[in-house]
């Protein structure tokens, strides 16, 4: 197959870049790597792109290796022919491969294999051939007791049992029945037990085209089904399916084409819909899980990259009843200060002394903000923490965030190599004060499909969505760069480039020798080589360093073309520190980009980068979204009357809507018919996870515990 032909295709670029592409990842360059220092070579694509295309690239090669397979399997059976040959250089996917190796694949024993043991296929071949003969005289010439054939009717079942097998195998007519049950099936789920209620209940009488149904719904389903509470199957016209097939197979109108026309009804009914309804309903399936995955990943993304509330004391509260409220305070680079356990949910003697602990600290450490988990007892200590910041004369604000993965975290390795004095209750205290400052550098530490920011993310394909989520992380751990100096070991392996190995030995040398004092420095690092090096050099910011350009995300190898850049603009390296190259763009763009491309040595892409760079040295690109929402006190669920209006921050986007928290412990539902005046696709092309959104309250049920919200403006209102 010619992949860059088909890539460029596929994926609307030049047949060069795909080539390019192919190239660049064949010689084990990372995605990061490829998108940020690249780009002249695949046309500025982002690396979500890029890695679609990779994707696509092992799926191709993947079929390709099991076409020639196949190919040799058939060829060894000296059963290949010029149509076999053909259909398989056709065959686009993989599926339409094992439908062509299907007739020569070995089987269990079935009915068909049987009747041909008993030497019956010479009869089968004649019944399928409809000429007009007298069936029964010919199957006279086969009955053999000692084969197990007793009489001429045991020998007609036999071959009809052959010609069914034969239909069934027939890849045409399984490709032409999944078509139609693609386009006409219905999927049509019933209660297994109409007498006991469950979550699943709205699907005990259900049915919806295969061609529309939602892949939510496809997932809720199949769970139904796998715990027992729904019977699934997939209806459709079975005429118009038997009609495809004796259109194929029923080429007379004799006695030998009823007995074909009989085969044909008993291989569509016990061996192909079966078999088809299967794949169908796993085509759904692997389609939902894709878009589940998709969604999970868009949500991911959007968390990691949180702004961070940077240069600030935090105290971060793990909420708890019995065994009281973990208490930690960590500074502005996260190191440890105080820890503490309160009980704000005992006693009233309790509540008070947790109050003056609380407080004690506070003033003690100048703490500006705090971090409250949303666990058991998060209400109770979200109360009490509004309570305690409201009695004191200083500005403290506060914010829920998600702990998902915090307990996870601190019983791990890592969090007993970083805090190996702290008990691990109080770890998960630290990591979510740490959640607060700087998502991203925190949440890396933790297995991305423990975060919890998608749907049915336990029934997706663990591996596919590992490597979907890793890639995410990857993805914006580069885009926002990493502090050689102050990185931890987990951040620093997910830098292009660096494996976990390689990253404990920055680590170990960076404690043995003290801070790297250059990016030229990394390469003394134990195994870290020059491919290594060539691929994570421009992701790591050396701040120590006396080279300003080692503060940039520019490249190494593209530093003399930064410093031709700045001669040629009538600059100096030290306006890079000083902030004073304002004005690089305007007087490039006067010189012309084109040629001063072309007098430096780089293309235009790479030039575009470097003026960013210099201009805005070792800039975040979190900086540049708005703040989180940090709240002051707290409302009770109580409190919320419909029509209330309220700011609120989106904590999960899914198919059928969006989470948003209000300020109460129980975060409220905006259906997706509720998030825009106009109509929308999808929840995720209007919201991100952590956006600040005004929303209404539209419904309030205490006892369910569920907001209802709105988005939507009242005509006449202004949002």
């Amino acid at each position: 197959m010619n992949y860059e032909k088909q890539l460029s295709e596929e994926f609307h670029i030049k047949e060069e870049y795909a080539q390019n592409l192919i190239t660049l990842l064949d010689e084990g360059n990372t995605i990061p790597f490829i998108a940020r220092y690249r780009k002249e070579m695949h046309g500025t694509l982002d690396d979500q792109t890029i890695r679609e295309i990779s994707e696509r690239l092992d799926y191709l090669r993947n079929l390709d290796k099991r076409r020639e397979e196949v190919f040799h399997l058939i060829e060894g059976l000296e059963k290949m022919t010029d149509d076999i040959q053909t259909a398989l250089s056709k065959a686009a996917t993989l599926a339409e491969i094992e439908d062509i190796y299907r007739p020569y694949k070995p089987k269990r024993k079935t009915r068909a294999s049987a009747a041909k043991e008993k030497g019956l296929e010479g009869l089968a071949d004649e019944i399928l051939s409809q000429k007009d003969i007298s069936v029964m005289k010919a199957a006279q010439k086969y009955i053999d007791s000692e084969k197990g054939v007793a009489s001429a009717e045991d020998a007609i079942q036999g071959a009809a049992d052959i010609i069914a097998e034969n239909v069934s195998d027939n890849a045409d007519i399984r490709k032409g029945l999944k078509h139609i049950i693609r386009s006409n099936g219905i999927i049509v789920s019933k209660a297994a037990d109409s007498d006991k209620d469950s979550v699943y209940s709205q699907y005990y009488d259900y049915s919806e085209p295969v061609s529309r149904i939602a892949g939510h719904r496809v997932l809720a389903i199949d769970r139904g089904e796998r715990e027992g509470f729904l019977k699934v199957g997939v209806q459709i016209d079975d005429e118009r399916c038997l009609f495809a097939i004796h259109r194929l197979f029923v080429k007379a109108k004799n006695e030998s084409s009823e007995i074909v026309k009989a085969a044909c009804d008993d291989a569509y009914s016990r061996l192909i819909f079966p078999s088809v309804e299967r794949e169908i309903r796993s085509e759904l399936t692997e389609q939902a899980d894709e878009q589940a995955i998709k969604l999970f990943a868009v949500n991911l993304r959007q968390l990691l990259m949180q702004p961070p509330v940077k240069g600030h004391t935090a105290i971060g509260l793990d909420p708890g009843y019995r065994t009281g409220c973990k208490l930690a305070v960590v500074d502005e680079t996260g190191r440890v200060l105080d820890t503490a356990v309160i009980y704000p949910t005992h006693s009233k003697q309790q509540i008070e002394k947790s109050k003056q602990t609380l407080k004690a600290m506070i003033h003690q450490y100048h703490v500006e903000i705090i971090a409250i988990g949303n666990g058991t007892a998060s209400k109770e200590t979200e109360m009490f923490t509004a309570e305690c910041i409201s009695e004191i004369d200083q500005k403290v604000s506060y914010m829920v965030v998600s702990e998902a993965g915090a307990s996870v975290y601190s019983a791990s390795k890592l969090a007993a190599a970083e805090m190996p004095d702290l008990d691990l209750t109080l770890r998960s205290a630290v990591s979510i004060a740490r959640r607060l400052q700087d998502p991203l550098a925190e949440l890396v530490k933790i297995e991305p499909k423990a975060i919890g920011v998608g749907q049915y993310q336990h029934d997706m394909p663990q591996k596919r969505l590992s490597e979907a989520l890793d890639g995410v992380v990857e993805s914006c751990v580069n885009s926002v760069g990493a502090d050689l100096n102050t990185a931890s070991p987990a951040l620093l392996a997910r830098v292009s480039g660096i494996s976990a190995a390689v990253s404990k030995n920055i680590v170990a040398y960076r404690e043995e020798n003290g801070a790297f004092h250059s990016r030229e420095e990394l390469k003394k690092v134990s195994k870290l080589g020059p491919k290594s090096f060539e691929q994570c050099a421009g992701f790591l910011r050396v701040p120590e360093s006396e080279n300003p350009l080692d503060h940039t995300a520019v490249h190494p190898e593209s530093y003399d073309a930064a410093r031709k850049l700045l001669d040629l603009c009538g600059y100096t390296e030290n306006d890079i520190i000083s902030g004073g190259l304002n004005g690089l763009k305007e007087k490039t763009e006067t010189i012309g980009l084109e040629n001063a491309a072309q007098t430096i040595g780089t293309g235009i892409p790479t030039l575009c980068d470097i003026i960013d760079e210099l201009t805005k040295p070792g800039r975040d690109p979190r900086d540049e979204l708005p703040p989180p929402l940090l709240r002051t006190d707290v409302l009770d669920m109580n409190d919320l009357k419909p029509g209330m209006r309220l700011k609120g921050t989106v904590r999960n986007v899914i198919d059928f809507g969006a989470f948003v928290d209000i300020g109460v412990h129980q975060d409220g539902l905006v259906h997706i018919s509720q998030i825009s005046n106009r109509r929308i696709k999808h929840p995720s092309d209007v919201l991100n996870v952590g956006d600040v959104v005004s929303v209404r309250i539209l419904s309030v049920d205490t006892e369910k515990k569920r907001i209802s919200l709105t988005m939507k403006e009242e005509k006449n209102e202004k949002v």
